[in-house]
């Protein structure tokens, strides 16, 4: 079993794109293939048109209210062709992994004991370098990075390469990456110039196909539907046959190295945070770290509801409860944000809290001040 990621922290690079049509051409040349979609923005599965109630992140959080193995999620799109579907509430899954363990192991783990046969599991990755796409580096024996003929589009790629080889050295895990060129556009000469600079920079790590600027790839995903089903003749699907076979070639992959040992594991999570931290630095805007808390002991749930999340009552807004304590970090602009506690379903401002304001509801909203 092939187990390979399609990851590049850019977004419009064509990596849900790849996914979706790269996933349905294999399955066309009679391999079974799963489609994990890592991405919170469940841009995959809603691409595929899936309703899901349970997601990837039932497989991946050890708190979920339901929890279930990860052929409990797993929906199939069509002939040899299954998708274990996404939803926003993955996004929680970083802070939910913060501080444990082999926290960037945890696909790896779950896939290793997968007993289910697949040819083939490809892994759309969301669109940053964070634990999700960690993970999926982690458990992949290669990664697929979709890159536009374009300046920018190239631009992040060594910071994806550096994590990539960090993973090989820290965990002894070989993982092999290759270059693919994806909406070219063969009416521009620039996008000539810019095929040639990809060939210098990447010229043993590029894959002979490339993927061509076609409306048909567009029109199939607000569909719902892969290429494959809305247009096998078109140019898109001509092209993503064409890598399907060519990765088919590929197919004597070696097997996946040994787990690494606790103390190398430790050593490559103490590497990876600082490499991490390091990236963020250089790339985010500075937000500031702000812990709000409520003494509730007897509650059963509580949410953090405020101008900061658009007043939602969602997975991304329930506290985590700490001997009697429930606690919520965010990350904020310097600013002014309203806010209020949802304790077992009833609405109370903040006790610890001596800034107020009157709402139109006539009642109070705590005032949270956030500077520098």
């Amino acid at each position: 079993m092939r187990i390979i990621s399609i990851a590049n922290q850019k977004g419009g690079c064509g990596k849900t794109t790849t996914s979706i049509n790269l996933a349905a051409a294999l399955a066309s040349n009679n391999r079974k293939v799963l489609l994990i979609d890592l991405d919170p923005q469940a841009h995959a599965t809603s691409g595929l048109n899936i309703k899901a109630e349970l997601s990837i992140y039932n497989v991946l959080s050890k708190i979920a209210h339901k929890k279930t193995p990860l052929e409990g999620i797993i929906q199939n799109v069509g002939e040899n062709f299954d998708i274990a579907p996404s939803s926003i509430v993955l996004s929680t899954i970083e802070q939910e992994l913060s501080g444990e363990i082999g926290r960037e192991s945890r696909l790896w783990d779950i896939l290793k004991d997968f007993k289910a046969h697949y040819d083939y599991i490809l892994i759309d990755c969301p669109p940053n370098l964070g634990i999700l796409t960690i993970n999926a580096i982690r458990a992949s024996s290669e990664i697929i990075i979709p890159v536009e003929a374009s300046r920018f589009s190239l631009e992040g790629v060594t910071q994806l390469t550096s994590i990539v080889n960090l993973v090989t050295e820290r965990l002894n895990h070989k993982v092999e990456f290759r270059i693919l060129v994806t909406n070219f556009d063969s009416r521009l000469q620039h996008s000539f110039k810019m095929l040639n600079r990809i060939k210098t920079d990447y010229k043993n790590k590029m894959f002979s196909n490339i993927i061509h600027v076609n409306v048909k790839l567009k029109e199939a995903q607000n569909e719902g539907l892969h290429v494959f089903t809305y247009d096998k003749y078109c140019r898109g699907a001509k092209d993503y046959f064409s890598l399907s076979r060519e990765i088919i070639t590929q197919e004597n992959a070696p097997l996946t190295a040994p787990s690494p040992s606790k103390d190398a594991l430790k050593t490559f999570e103490k590497t990876l945070e600082k490499r991490m931290k390091d990236i963020l630095k250089e790339n985010l805007p500075k937000l500031n770290e702000v812990t709000l808390s409520v003494k509730a002991p007897d509650a059963k749930e509580v949410y953090l509801a405020g101008e900061f999340n658009n007043w939602k009552l969602d997975e991304n807004s329930r506290m985590e409860q700490a001997n009697g304590c429930w606690i919520k970090c965010l990350n904020l602009n310097t600013g002014k944000y309203r806010y209020r506690f949802v304790i077992d379903g009833n609405w109370v401002e903040d006790p610890a809290n001596p800034l107020t304001q009157l709402n139109t509801y006539g009642t109070l909203d705590s005032l949270l001040e956030v500077k520098k």
